[in-house]
C-alpha cells in the first residue's frame, strides 16, 4: 500500500491543515509513492522503537521528530541520529500532533480516560463540569492516569468547571474559562500566573496524558488498514522520566 493512500485517510480523519503554525505534522520522512508493509503507531520515535520496526514500514507518531529546521545532519543529535536509522531502513514517518489534539486526543482523554462529562471544546481546551472537592478530584485524576503524585496549585476547596489540554498547555492559562486547569509540564511561573488568576492547576504529566494517542489512533484506523491487508502495531515509546 502506498504512503499517499494512508496519508489521505489520516488527513480525512484529522486534517493536517489544522495544525498550529509552529508545528511540523505531516509526512516528515519518505515519499508519497513509497510502498509500506507494516504500520507502527507510537507517541514518540526513539531508538528502541526504531530497532523493532522492520524495513519498508510506516511509523505514525504524535510528536514530530523534526520541529526546527536542520542546519546540519551529523548524527549526534536526537533527530539526526534517528533520521539516519529511518533512511537506512527505508522507513517512512508521519506525525499527527496539534491537528490530532484538536480533533481527537483532548476529548478522548477527558471522556474515556478521566471519565469527565464534556460540555464544550474550544480549539484545544476541552471543558467539563465537575462540582467536586478539590482533593477528591485530584486523587481521582491521579488514579486514572496512573500518577504516583502530581503538582498542584490549589486556589479553592471545590472544583466547579475544569479545562483540559493534554501534553504541555500551560501557555494557554490566560485563555482558560474554568476554575481548574489540567495540563502537563507546568513550570514555576505558570503556577504563579495561575495563582494570580485564581485558577487551580493539576499537572497531569506530558507522557501520562498523551500516550493514549497510540490506542486511540489504532482504533480509528485499524479497520481501514485491515481492509487493505496491512498490519497495524502499537510500538510504544518509553517515558524518558523516572520518578
Amino acid at each position: 500500500m502506498r504512503v499517499k493512500e494512508i496519508y489521505d485517510f489520516l488527513n480525512e480523519l484529522s486534517p493536517f491543515e489544522l495544525q498550529e503554525k509552529w508545528d511540523n505534522s505531516g509526512l516528515l520522512v519518505g515519499n508519497f509513492e513509497d510502498e509500506v508493509k507494516e504500520v507502527h503507531i507510537s507517541l514518540d520515535l526513539d531508538e528502541q522503537v526504531l530497532e523493532n520496526v522492520k524495513a519498508n514500514s510506516l511509523i505514525i507518531t504524535h510528536h514530530p521528530l523534526i520541529f526546527s529546521p536542520l542546519k546540519k545532519v551529523n548524527y549526534d543529535s536526537y533527530a539526526t541520529k534517528l533520521l539516519r536509522g529511518l533512511i537506512k531502513k527505508d522507513i517512512c514517518l508521519i506525525c499527527m500532533h496539534t491537528n490530532f489534539d484538536k480533533t481527537h486526543l483532548n476529548k478522548y482523554v477527558a471522556s474515556e480516560i478521566l471519565g469527565l462529562d464534556i460540555e464544550d471544546t474550544q480549539e484545544y481546551i476541552t471543558y467539563a463540569t465537575v462540582n467536586q472537592d478539590f482533593d477528591v478530584f485530584q486523587k481521582n485524576i491521579e488514579k486514572r492516569l496512573g500518577l504516583k503524585q502530581s503538582k498542584v496549585v490549589k486556589c479553592a476547596q471545590k472544583v466547579k468547571r475544569v479545562g483540559l489540554v493534554t501534553g504541555a498547555g500551560a501557555s494557554m492559562i490566560n485563555e482558560v474559562e474554568a476554575d481548574c486547569f489540567l495540563t502537563g509540564d507546568i513550570k514555576y511561573h505558570d503556577a504563579m500566573e495561575a495563582s494570580l488568576r485564581k485558577i487551580s492547576l493539576i499537572d497531569v504529566g506530558h507522557y501520562e496524558s498523551e500516550h493514549h494517542f497510540s490506542p486511540l489512533l489504532l482504533g480509528l484506523c485499524e479497520k481501514y488498514l485491515k481492509l487493505n491487508k496491512l498490519k497495524a502495531i502499537i510500538t510504544a515509546s518509553k517515558n524518558p522520566f523516572k520518578y
